[in-house]
């Protein structure tokens, strides 16, 4: 047994005799051993194939998740490529390689599938593979068989219904395939299929399609542009990249090539650090800037599935499966229903071998027991909650691609936000700018624009320090960038193909002054000695927090260096003595205010340097000893949604949490702005360093607190809410903290992430490990961000909500058009009621099973049964009609403070369940006793005269005329049980119809409203005033009118029994402002839950929950939090040690 990606793999090799072994068995058992094999791929391979090494094995087994098993075949085949035979298995479109050196399949990228996306569409292209997986479905092979078995017994009615319902359902299943299909087929048609210009080897470029491409070939990009067919790297020439697709930002990005020279030449090729230079599949070149005599070219790296785009739509073909415990629990309960329907199975085979029955009818009675005990609509029924709140969403403008998670939202206790775009406004405006000159800030400035600053440096620097570029003759880029540009009032010129030709190749960009400022500032010199020309960017980096570019004043002789970037990261490259000594203090009063603060710096670079020396440099050569200009201060405010949102999810009990890119202070100052932190609790610095020079890794604690509270703010607040707020704490801590910690802190990760509530500084992939953290530690997580390097995260979490139409929220179970974090609490809302919903129908479902076994093992103690329109009577107008109205309800208009269970197994769930069973049992029996003891009653005959002892005017025809039953359906006791059971199926509906505080009270329903009211009209109806042609449809015999009164009775009695039905009804139908608390099934609930936990001597247990374990683990702690300014040490035993400073 090896671990290949966190996937168990063991080695099998066929048996012979094993092989044949289960071929006798599956003639025996008619094709029944075949199917439970294919059900069970463990089984299918232990059975037929015996262990083996992973190096020799033939068939592969795979362990996916706990309870996951699939297995693959091994193929063999020769590689050219290194002369000699490999073997490989194919797993979710991934080829797995045998690696002798790790004695283990490894992945490659050199020998994985070599074509393009396009491949994915192959999976879709076998319908009839997809149908057959439709109907081998156990559900529907139970279906299958419960259809041939009341077509035995000539149930013709209600099996043709079930065939309808399931060819709807199996229609409805390929139809969402497909159109999944289509979606996905759509996401890489547009580049799957192109024609492009490639070289192999030293020949000539040659037109060839896109799926003939391999890595190592070298592609011509178009000057007009295209959609990347695969993951190539710029060898030469630049381009403007639309990365969307992958990013959600619809943002044009300068793509530059691959140094040829120095320090970032000398080192391997990597993805991450040289992102800057790749042009990604899926995405759009919109356009190339070349050089004279020069093509822009690439070198392919990535095809296929291994591409991003091919990553991303591969993790669409196969979603991690949803590990939800209703899921889970749902099977544990259809065992039991298994396990009630064995007993029938005995008691009727017992029964009727008593009574001498024919062997056939035994046979068809007892297997008919178990298709009663467990019912075929309930798979259709569960899904109907969910498609209702999926169409509701739909309505509101959330749109889903995964709706089994809709029920999971209902569980979130957790949600983590994204700063810029999900919390904040997505745009930023400049505030201001603060220059810095001989050492010391100037006073703020808040136009930069002013004729006196047009040729200072400081505008210099904000005039070329971008990535801006024109498209189609308008200005784009980042936003920031264009913030910063417009405010300089300068102009972007870039140069034509013709004009390269006549200047120098190396400088495709000039930026000047508008023409106005120029001849009033300069007017003794040429207007084109205030032109910069742009000779050499590096792009930002979200590692390195900075971008630079370097230009040439035109008349000028030497060049510049121009740097923008966070500020810490700037300072730290500036020489100290330019650098202000109020630097932190003037940083940390606009941080915490919440502004957007970006640092500008300048290099003058030697005379010396020549163009073509500038395209060798390396970034950090140039990127050292720098001037500090000063400060650009950007506002980014608070949506105007964000505060209110957070405040309901608070009130909820549901945690909230931000992680962002963006400085630690400003994130601090928002989640203040918003309420995330309160304004009296303390946030806790968590800063954590790496070991260095032989000292230990390490972590300062800084506690903070708000400086711009003052005595006012206290008004309002009492004495008891407010020492309860300065009591609380959060953490907050930076992306590089984050990675120290979960390196060399393991044992301080889950108490951190217990309190901590601000992330900043975080890259995509510490986001996503973020969440599984909290994951591990049992939060049910949301993540909610615009798709900005969110999507690792907005996939990983229980539930990811992306605020981004574009194409990269194809991935995220939730997108929602509205822009703004309200989005939320409707998807928490409705998911509590989908969830609910699923509850509901499933205790309905249940009980329905459990009451109509109970009726039917009634009735074969006089060898009766309930008659075959009876069955679809009830099945079809009652429990149909009822679960698909009963679903209806829509979600609560508020979130309150706790969540629905998530468990079916459970004890308020249980003991309300036994409770109505036992219930029922008893008013049927009863009834059933009673019918017998009746002085009217007899054996029924078709000559019975049981209906004129008390109502001479009842048609004493309607019992003469009636031929002989052989079936035996026709007596009192199965018109008393058929009533009974039909008014207790109405009255469990009500009874687990809840409304408040998940759904919409029953009343707001009228459909189901109406569907209950009409089925009791009818029910009283024809019980208190029979009709002859209904009564022989039904197949229901007369009976005395006292006794259809006695029935009466009895249903109200069993309403009333089955917890308090009149006055549920009462409080779900006609009451407004009902309260949760005095919902008598609640009540029931919260005692089950107490007599559970007494009977199995529960109720000291520790939570189940691993984070509330930590909780009640850091109140016995009592040097936790760490104090101010302590200083704690890892050593090389991992133990910890506190240092105060």
């Amino acid at each position: 047994k090896l671990y290949l990606e966190r996937k168990e793999v063991w080695g099998y090799r066929p048996c012979v005799w094993k092989i044949i072994l289960v071929g006798v068995g599956t003639v025996c058992s008619g094709g029944l051993l075949l199917l439970l094999l294919y059900w069970l791929p463990e089984w299918s391979v232990k059975g037929t194939c015996t262990h083996t090494s992973l190096k020799d094995a033939h068939v592969l087994l795979l362990r996916t998740t706990v309870m996951t098993f699939c297995f693959h075949t091994v193929n063999f085949c020769f590689c050219y490529l290194i002369l000699s035979h490999i073997h490989y298995f194919t797993h979710h479109s991934t080829k797995y390689y045998w690696n002798d050196k790790i004695q283990n399949f490894d992945f490659s990228y050199h020998l994985t599938h070599l074509h393009s996306c396009d491949n994915i569409l192959n999976i879709f292209s076998a319908f009839f593979f997809l149908y057959l997986h439709q109907v081998l479905n156990p559900f529907y092979i139970f279906q299958l068989f419960s259809v041939i078995l009341w077509s035995i017994e000539d149930y013709y009615y209600y099996a043709a219904t079930i065939v309808l319902m399931s060819v709807i359902s199996v229609g409805t299943s390929l139809y969402t395939i497909k159109k999944h299909h289509v979606m996905l087929h759509n996401m890489v048609a547009a580049h799957s299929v192109v024609r492009v210009s490639v070289c192999r080897g030293n020949k000539d470029f040659e037109e060839a399609m896109s799926t003939e491409l391999v890595p190592g070939d070298v592609i011509i990009i178009p000057a007009n542009g295209m959609i990347m067919p695969c993951d190539a790297v710029l060898i030469s020439g630049t381009c403007i990249v639309n990365e969307s697709m992958l990013t959600g930002e619809s943002v044009p990005v300068t793509k530059t090539s691959l140094p040829s020279s120095g320090e970032d030449a000398a080192s391997t090729y990597n993805v991450e650090d040289h992102k800057r230079h790749i042009l990604f599949c899926g995405t759009h070149v919109i356009q190339t800037r070349f050089y004279t005599g020069e093509l822009v070219t690439a070198v392919v790296v990535r095809t296929g599935f291994s591409t991003e785009k091919g990553q991303l739509v591969r993790a669409i073909l196969y979603p991690k499966p949803t590990d939800f415990k209703l899921y889970r629990d749902a099977y544990l309960f259809l065992l039991c229903l298994v396990g009630v329907a064995g007993i029938g199975f005995v008691y009727t085979v017992v029964l009727n071998v008593m009574n001498e029955v024919p062997a056939k009818t035994i046979i068809v009675e007892s297997l008919d027991i178990i298709t009663i005990a467990v019912p075929p609509a309930l798979p259709a029924a569960m899904t109907a909650g969910i498609v209702y709140a999926q169409q509701r969403l739909k309505r509101i403008g959330i749109f889903c691609i995964s709706p089994q998670r809709i029920n999971i939202c209902g569980q979130l206790n957790l949600v983590c936000f994204d700063k810029t775009g999900t919390l904040t406004e997505d745009g930023l405006d400049l505030w201001g700018i603060q220059r810095a000159e001989d050492g010391s800030f100037c006073p703020p400035e808040s136009d930069a624009a002013k004729e006196s600053l047009v040729n200072s440096t400081f505008v210099a620097c904000m005039a070329t320090c971008h990535s801006l570029t024109k498209i189609e003759g308008k200005l784009s880029g980042d936003p920031l960038d264009l913030k910063m540009f417009n405010a300089t009032g300068w102009v972007l010129e870039e140069a034509t193909e013709e004009e390269t030709a006549l200047h120098n190749p190396i400088m495709p960009t000039v930026v000047r002054p508008p023409k106005p400022s120029v001849h009033k500032t300069n007017q003794t010199s040429p207007e084109t000695q205030s032109m910069i020309g742009i000779v050499r960017q590096f792009p930002f980096s979200s590692v390195q927090q900075r971008m630079s570019v370097v230009v040439r004043r035109l008349g000028q002789k030497h060049m510049d260096a121009y740097l923008k970037g966070a500020p810490e990261i700037v300072a730290s490259l500036c020489e100290q003595h330019t650098v202000p000594q109020s630097f932190t203090e003037t940083l940390d009063t606009y941080t915490r205010q919440g502004f957007r603060v970006i640092a500008l710096a300048h290099r003058q670079l030697g005379c010396k340097l020549s163009w073509h020396k500038v395209q060798i440099l390396s970034r950090d050569l140039i990127e050292t000893n720098m001037e500090f200009l000063g400060l650009i201060i950007m506002q980014n405010k608070v949506k105007q949604e964000t505060a209110g949102v957070l405040h309901d999810l608070q009130q909820a009990n549901i945690r909230t949490l931000m992680v962002t890119g963006d400085n630690m202070l400003t994130a601090i100052s928002v989640a203040r702005d918003c309420a995330m932190v309160h304004a009296q609790e303390k946030v806790i610095l968590v800063e954590a360093m790496p070991p260095k020079d032989f000292l230990p890794a390490s972590i300062t604690w800084h506690h903070t607190t708000n400086p711009t509270q003052t005595v006012k703010d206290r008004e309002g607040i009492n004495n008891k809410q407010l020492t309860l707020q300065e009591q609380s704490y959060h953490f907050a801590m930076s992306g590089r903290s984050f990675a120290v910690i979960m390196e060399h802190f393991p044992q301080l990760v889950q108490k951190l992430v217990l309190r901590a509530s601000v992330f900043a500084r975080m890259s995509p992939n510490q986001k996503t490990q973020l969440v599984e953290v909290l994951q591990s530690i049992d939060y049910i997580v949301g993540m909610c961000g615009d798709g900005a390097n969110d999507c690792g995260a907005l996939k990983k979490a229980h539930s990811g909500i992306s605020l981004s139409e574009l194409e990269a929220s194809v991935a995220s179970p939730f997108t929602s058009s509205t822009p703004n974090i309200s989005c939320v609490p409707n998807l928490i809302r409705e998911g509590r009621a989908a969830l609910v919903t699923s509850f509901c129908v499933f205790k309905f479902m249940a009980l329905y099973s459990i009451i109509q076994y109970l009726s039917v093992i009634l009735l074969y103690s006089i060898l009766s049964n309930l008659g075959d329109f009876q069955f679809l009577f009830i099945d079809i107008a009652i429990i149909l009609t009822v679960v698909f109205t009963m679903s209806l309800n829509p979600a609560w208009k508020e979130l309150v403070c706790y969540r629905p269970p998530c468990s079916l197994i459970s004890a308020p769930l249980l003991f309300s369940v036994l409770t109505q069973i036992l219930t029922c049992m008893v008013f049927q029996v009863l009834a059933f006793l009673l019918v017998q003891q009746q002085s009217w009653y007899e054996t029924w005959t078709p000559q019975s005269d049981a209906c004129n002892v008390s109502r001479p005017n009842l048609s004493h025809s309607l019992n003469v005329t009636t031929p002989h039953d052989p079936k035996n359906i026709r007596n009192y006791e199965n018109t008393t049980i058929f009533y009974i059971s039909c008014f207790q199926y109405l009255a469990v509906a009500i009874v687990f119809s809840k409304g408040k505080p998940f759904r919409q009270p029953s009343y707001k329903n009228w459909l189901f409203m109406l569907s209950c009211i009409g089925l009791y009209i009818f029910l009283f109806l024809i019980l208190l005033h029979p009709f002859p042609v209904i009564d022989s449809f039904l197949q229901i015999v007369c009976v005395p009118y006292e006794w259809r009164i006695m029935m009466v009775v009895l249903k109200i009695a069993c309403s009333f029994s089955t917890d308090n039905v009149e006055m549920s009804s009462f409080i779900n139908f006609f009451s407004v402002s009902d309260d949760y608390a005095s919902n008598p099934q609640v009540a029931i609930d919260r005692w089950g839950s107490f007599f559970f936990s007494w009977l199995f001597c529960r109720r000291n247990k520790l939570p189940r929950v691993r984070y509330m374990q930590v909780a009640l683990e850091l109140q016995d702690e009592a040097d936790w939090p760490p104090r101010p300014f302590s200083v704690t040490y890892a050593n090389p035993q991992s133990q910890i040690s506190l240092t105060p400073l």
